[in-house]
Order: C-alpha cells, then sequence, then structure tokens
C-alpha cells in the first residue's frame, strides 16, 4: 500500500504536488469514489483522473542532453521554434527539468519522472546548476565580490552564489558561475546588475553531475549511479 499522490506519481501523472492538487480538486477518485488527501491504494484498486484509468507504472526515462543554441526548453512552441524534444528519439512522454535559454547551451536533464523533476527544480532543495560565462571586458574583484554577496534581480536580491574568474584579458573575461536558485535568466541579470553583458553561456553541472564530452545536441541515459544521486541530491 502507498500513499495516493505518490501512486499517482509513478504512474506518471505528475509531482506528488500536482498529484495532491487534483486530489484536493476532486477529480481522483479510487473505486468510484472521490478520493481524499492521505488515502493509502493498492495496484488492485481502480483509480481515475478525471474520469480516466490509471495505473500501469510507467517505466521511467533519466536522460542528460547537451542542448545546443537555438532550440527552446519546451515540449512545443507555439511560434514553431525548434524544441529540445526535436533532438530526443524516445517514444516517451518526457519532459525538461528546468529551462535553458533559447541562446544558453549545456546539460539539461530531461525524465518523465515527475518526483524527481520537483525534487531538482524545488528552491528549499538548493540544488547547485555550474556555469561557464564569458563576459564582456574585465571584471574587477569588487565585481565578482557583489555578484557572490548577492545583486538585486527584478527588486529581489539573489542568493550567495561562487564566482570563480577563470581567465580575462583587456576584451573578455571566462568565469565559472554556481547558483542554487533557477530565476529567469538569473546568470544574465547578474552580470547585468553590476555592469557586465554575457557574450556566452553554458551549464556544465547539475549538483555533482557534469557535462562531460558529451557534444552538442547529443543525450545519453543516466546510470544507476546517477539516479540514485539525483534521488538523493
Amino acid at each position: 500500500m502507498v500513499r495516493l499522490n505518490k501512486y499517482l506519481a509513478d504512474c506518471g501523472v505528475g509531482s506528488r504536488r500536482e498529484c495532491d492538487r487534483l486530489i484536493s480538486d476532486g477529480v481522483v477518485k479510487v473505486n468510484g469514489k472521490v478520493a481524499a488527501l492521505g488515502v493509502m491504494v493498492s495496484d488492485s484498486d481502480h483509480v481515475t483522473v478525471n474520469d480516466k484509468r490509471v495505473g500501469d507504472k510507467q517505466k521511467n526515462y533519466y536522460i542528460m542532453l547537451h542542448k545546443p543554441k537555438g532550440c527552446v526548453t519546451t515540449v512545443k512552441d507555439d511560434l514553431g521554434r525548434k524544441t529540445v524534444m526535436d533532438l530526443i528519439d524516445i517514444k516517451a512522454r518526457l519532459y525538461p527539468v528546468g529551462r535553458l535559454d533559447y541562446d544558453t547551451e549545456g546539460l539539461l536533464i530531461l525524465t518523465n519522472d515527475g518526483e524527481l523533476a520537483n525534487r531538482l527544480t524545488h528552491p528549499r532543495n538548493e540544488v547547485n546548476k555550474t556555469y561557464i560565462a564569458r563576459i564582456s571586458g574585465i571584471l574587477t574583484e569588487n565585481e565578482r565580490a557583489q555578484l557572490e554577496r548577492g545583486v538585486l534581480i527584478d527588486g529581489v536580491k539573489t542568493a550567495p552564489a561562487r564566482v570563480k574568474i577563470l581567465k580575462q584579458d583587456q576584451h573578455h573575461t571566462r568565469c565559472e558561475v554556481t547558483i542554487h536558485e533557477g530565476r529567469n535568466r538569473q546568470v544574465k541579470k547578474m552580470f547585468e546588475a553590476v555592469g557586465k553583458e554575457v557574450e556566452f553561456l553554458k551549464r556544465v553541472a547539475v549538483g555533482d553531475l557534469r557535462l562531460g564530452g558529451l557534444k552538442r545536441g547529443e543525450y545519453r541515459f543516466l546510470n544507476e549511479i546517477e539516479i540514485n544521486y539525483l534521488k538523493n541530491v
């Protein structure tokens, strides 16, 4: 016996939080009766969502993609642009975990495990994301320290970050930036806050999971060790 929200999540309906919302909305039934939060179910129960039966636990996929620039991190795009799903040749309902901008490349995880996706993106878990950024001009020590302490983006201060200067000349600075927030265009806006423009941005790691030598546009399946790491990060 398992809680209904976990059962629904295991069947690919959504994250546990999303499943709780469906239960609260009264659209989930167990054996023909509207279910309550916290109810326990088994594989022998008849479970429906919006009167459609669920119950066959899906095969979960965990994929690392090297997202190239020039595609959007969505399942579908109303403007007809290329999406990350166009790069994946798997007949399963996958979702990208978090987002990378249209002109940002790097490590993107795709899965149909709603619970894992929620774990990796929920702010309270503070999962680190590491980027390589090339910015215009010289980043001063004072500016680097500002970024690490936090800067204002849209009126809200960012959480402390790690910023390491890897290389610089009079025209460009190459940095490694580690953050655990996931605000829209955050890295680019952080540098804008100290008067710098990001010319190139690539995510190279999520937690300890690194992109490695995976080429642009290519993907691979995560191994069991990597999957277990992400489930416990």
